[in-house]
């Protein structure tokens, strides 16, 4: 059961591209980094800047990375002082997590501005059936320690999960670190760790006769440490703090028996982040060492309204309208060489609304269509309108689904690029894009073989780069060195393939996820920065008993350049992986991973560090 289409379907119905992480994926994945879960998903990218807990962004189908909407529980997450407005999932850990959906494509005609390159729904745990209390505790490398709990549950009618996690880690230098020119150049390397702090609560409350209400909240806060990683001293003991902090409420009634489903969320996001960078200049004397705070605080409140009404043969239809309310403020504190007062840099809001609606349409058993459409208006700024279509097509008989989507996508100018004082451009229209797909799922052998294959293209226009004046060119205002302009076209197309082969049923299951991606600037015809054209990920599971599990993972990526106009190129690489764990009862569970077990010198990001051969080991509890 999936929500591509804003309500709860069958995955089989959906024409839209879908990828779902399911809770025991996420169990088996390094507690410390939500990002390697994600990185079963055929058609996603990742990309941290020196292993867990730095900064983290996902790419979707090579859409830029402000492109992906990010969602927890349905409600949006983006930063709105990102200067491209984009989620970092270092900000959240893994422990409330049940579930990831994974929906690829422009998708605004759904979700509204930033799903360009289509949405992450990042969905937390739900309380059902009798209470259940979960502890996981792990250990290892680099001083890891990781301590997550969960208690789920329901009585009556009403439903609870509450969840808390703990993690710290000595970690091992953001730049440099297993790059051995750099290493020989600027070591020894200090070590950049990182310490996480988060839990969340949802309860839920069946009142009856088609009444019902839930709440959720979350809080996640995370202290690491960072590498300025330019100059001639690029290791630096700057360190950030990152609070994530959501609430939101929900009320669902049916009417005329349920023919009518009304449902109506209420919301508010806070992000603060906040970056002590320390700079040095011939020495790391106090007088020449520079230490600058820079805090960015971003809020997102509104509400949202859904109906969904039952046509019967007709299928269904969802209308729908909603209003955020945006604020960003941003300051920066000089420290040395010479303190100084916090100045306020940035303070905007901005106000969007919007209406949407989406008609489902079964024709016969076999195929199912949707056509929906939207209209949002960010105040003052811009107007857009979008649109959406799929079909599925389901041969129950060959274990066979055809899909297939189409529509278009946009995204706002971020309040960092209208407004900053010293880049900002007031004149920026919306970011937009064209894109479709096509797919076959099929079940071969009795189900022991299921193979996915789609191919994808994208067309991007209206892109937003920043751009620096010359003395012979100033697209800019006034004196400013720099700004941002809709200047940019770009081009993306691949095939995703997901096959899921059964190979000694009960014994050994192979499962991989491969992209092919061609993704290109079309002003310069060069490949876009940081998007290799080839990456797999392959698991084999092996269970010699029921209580036993081996599963080796093996990450191959081709090369890629970290930076604009192929430049800085990033190396391909093969990591491989090793989980095992052993169910000693029903209740208790222990478990040792591996990571790049055959000691891999690799880079995701150009000079920045990734973890050795590593070790960690731990056990869970349930009861």
């Amino acid at each position: 059961m999936v929500t591509a289409d804003r309500e709860s379907e069958p995955i089989s119905r959906t024409g839209s591209s879908i990828s779902v992480v399911k809770g025991e994926t996420l169990a088996t994945s390094n507690p410390g980094s939500l990002v390697d879960a994600l990185r079963t998903v055929p058609g996603l990218d990742i990309s941290e800047s020196g292993g867990p807990g730095s900064t983290a962004n996902i790419r979707l189908r090579g859409a830029n990375t402000g492109q992906t909407l990010v969602m927890i529980d349905g409600i949006r997450i983006n930063d709105p002082t990102a200067a491209s407005g984009d989620f970092d999932f270092a900000m959240f850990a893994p422990s409330a997590i049940e579930r990831i959906e994974v929906l690829k494509g422009p998708q605004s005609a759904l979700y509204g501005s930033d799903a360009i390159g289509g949405v992450v729904n990042i969905i937390t745990k739900k309380g059902t059936g009798p209470a259940q209390f979960n502890v996981r505790t792990e250990g290892g490398s680099y001083g890891t320690a990781v301590t997550n709990g969960s208690m789920i549950g329901s009585s009556g009618p009403w439903s609870y999960a509450v969840t808390g996690a703990a993690q710290h880690s000595n970690g091992f230098s953001r730049f440099g670190y297993r790059i051995p020119p750099l290493e020989a150049k600027f070591g020894p390397l200090e070590r950049d760790g990182f310490d996480r702090l988060g839990g969340s609560a949802r309860f839920g409350y069946d009142a009856g006769e088609g009444v019902r209400l839930e709440t959720g909240m979350l809080s996640s806060f995370t202290r690491s440490a960072y590498d300025q990683s330019t100059g001639a001293f690029p290791d630096t003991p700057s360190s950030a703090t990152r609070l994530l902090q959501q609430v939101w409420g929900r009320a669902s009634i049916d009417t005329f028996g349920g023919i009518l489903t009304h449902s109506l969320n209420v919301f508010d996001t806070h992000i603060d982040r906040s970056f002590n960078d320390v700079t040095y200049k011939t020495n790391k004397l106090p007088q020449n060492t520079t230490s600058i705070i820079s805090d960015f605080i971003g809020n997102s409140s509104g509400a949202e309204y859904q109906g969904n009404l039952k046509l019967g043969a007709f299928g269904s239809l969802i209308v729908g309208s909603r209003t955020q309310h945006e604020t960003a403020d941003t300051y920066s504190t000089n420290l040395l060489p010479t303190p100084g007062p916090r100045n306020a840099l940035l303070g905007k809001a901005q106000d969007t609304n919007s209406v949407f609606t989406l008609w489902q349409l079964p024709i016969g058993e076999r195929l199912n269509i949707t056509l929906g459409g939207r209209v949002d208006d960010v105040v003052d700024v811009a107007r857009f309108e979008t649109w959406r279509a799929t079909a599925a097509y389901t041969i129950a008989e060959t274990g066979t689904r055809f899909h297939t989507s189409a529509g278009t996508g946009a995204k706002a100018p971020t309040l960092f690029q209208l407004y900053d004082p010293a880049n900002g451009s007031p004149g920026l229209k919306p970011e937009q894009s064209f894109g479709y797909d096509a797919g076959i799922d099929q079940s071969l052998f009795n189900g022991r073989v299921i193979a996915s294959v789609t191919g994808f293209s994208n067309d991007f226009s209206n892109l937003i780069n920043f751009v620096s004046s010359t003395p012979t060119a100033n697209p800019c205002r006034g004196i400013q060195t720099g700004c941002y302009v809709n200047v940019a076209r770009a081009e993306t197309s691949g095939v995703e393939v997901g096959p899921t082969i059964d190979v000694l049923p009960g014994l050994v299951k192979f499962n991989a996820a491969y992209t092919y991606l061609h993704a290109v600037d079309l002003a310069t015809g060069l490949v876009l920065a940081r998007r290799p054209k080839n990456l797999a990920r392959f698991t084999l599971t092996i269970t010699p008993t029921d209580r036993w599990l081996i599963e080796p993972r093996i990450l191959t990526v081709s090369k890629r350049f970290s930076s604009a106009g192929q430049t800085s190129q990033v190396d391909a690489y093969t990591r491989v992986d090793l989980y095992t764990e052993y169910k000693i009862d029903k209740n208790w569970k222990v478990f040792a991973r591996g990571e790049n077990i055959l000691n891999e010198h690799y880079q995701e990001v150009f000079n920045f560090g990734t973890t050795g051969p590593a070790a960690y080991a731990g056990f869970s509890a349930t009861w």
